[in-house]
């Protein structure tokens, strides 16, 4: 589409231009090949008669103009995708929307694949793209290139709505081949074995559970991290390690895998996992709806 003699098209391949300064990263997050990406910069260059990005070593840099077009082509892109994705009504027996939610794989066990059996028979056109969270996901909602993030309530922006979808406890698991949780759990035997902790997302984000054991650091030993929740339960089997988790994925994985679930000797705060959508999106009856869905699996 062309507005004023300009594909609006070429405003979304500047902004990507903008934020990766790279025309190949650019490309990619755009999914079109190379060339494609350098000819769009080309035409841009030729409608506001400026070099936009100048190569300077192995980066490209913006132009004063290209900088000063930034938050302008932020702010046409975001109420474009108002625009678009923003309906007053929604039929989930014949809707084909996609939504993009960002959401834990402790969610993604718990909430995304009920969700999605449920859809099988209620909207099963509807489809769902998960993408990881972590600090990064509050920049993608405020960018559009999201529709939810769920996420516990400390990591959540305050500058959009958001609503409680669960309240869950933390407990210990262990190996029952483990003679050390043969016996109610202690904090004295707690400490006294390996755990296993979770880090997310590129900056390795600590999870709530590890940062609710920073008093306890210097007790605490960890000897083995990884990037998921759901991964925690296999990697005690067989280890004299012990890891804290949601109730609710302890209850997923105890009938799967040899662990015990023992509670939590040191009483930690319970994890209140909520949905956020932009404030943008408030009335659009999608969100509402699907918001609604999660509500239903989770009981809350």
């Amino acid at each position: 589409m062309r507005f004023k003699g300009l594909d609006l098209n070429l405003l979304y391949a500047l902004r990507m231009l903008l934020e990766e300064r790279s025309v190949s990263r650019a490309a990619e997050r755009m999914n079109i090949s190379q060339p494609a990406m350098s000819a769009a910069l080309t035409r841009m260059r030729d409608y506001f008669s400026d070099d936009l990005l100048v190569q300077v070593g192995r980066r490209m840099v913006p132009t004063a103009y290209a900088e000063s077009l930034r938050p302008l082509v932020s702010q046409v892109l975001e109420k474009a995708d108002e625009l678009i994705s923003t309906s007053s009504t929604f039929d989930p027996a014949t809707s084909s929307r996609r939504f993009r939610i960002s959401a834990s794989d402790y969610m993604v066990t718990v909430l995304i694949g009920p969700l999605t059996r449920k859809f099988a028979t209620i909207a099963p056109n509807v489809r769902i793209d998960v993408y990881p969270t972590g600090p990064e996901a509050n920049a993608d909602l405020e960018r559009g290139e999201i529709d939810l993030v769920v996420s516990p309530e400390e990591y959540q922006s305050s500058s959009h709505p958001s609503e409680m979808l669960l309240e869950d406890e933390h407990v210990v698991i262990g190996w029952k081949g483990n003679p050390a949780l043969e016996k109610p759990l202690d904090r004295k035997t707690l400490f006294s074995l390996g755990h296993v902790a979770v880090r997310f997302g590129q900056s390795r984000e600590t999870s709530f559970a590890e940062q609710q054991l920073y008093p306890h650091l210097e007790k605490q030993r960890t000897e083995l991290t990884t990037h998921s929740f759901s991964s925690v339960p296999g990697l005690v089997v067989g280890t004299m390690r012990v890891a804290f988790v949601q109730r609710r994925l302890s209850d997923a994985f105890v009938d799967m895998l040899p662990i015990v679930v023992h509670p939590d000797p040191l009483g930690l705060p319970p994890l209140r996992e909520m949905v956020q959508y932009h404030t943008a999106r408030a009335n659009d009856a999608g969100i509402s709806w699907i918001v609604r869905q999660m509500h239903d699996i989770l009981g809350s």
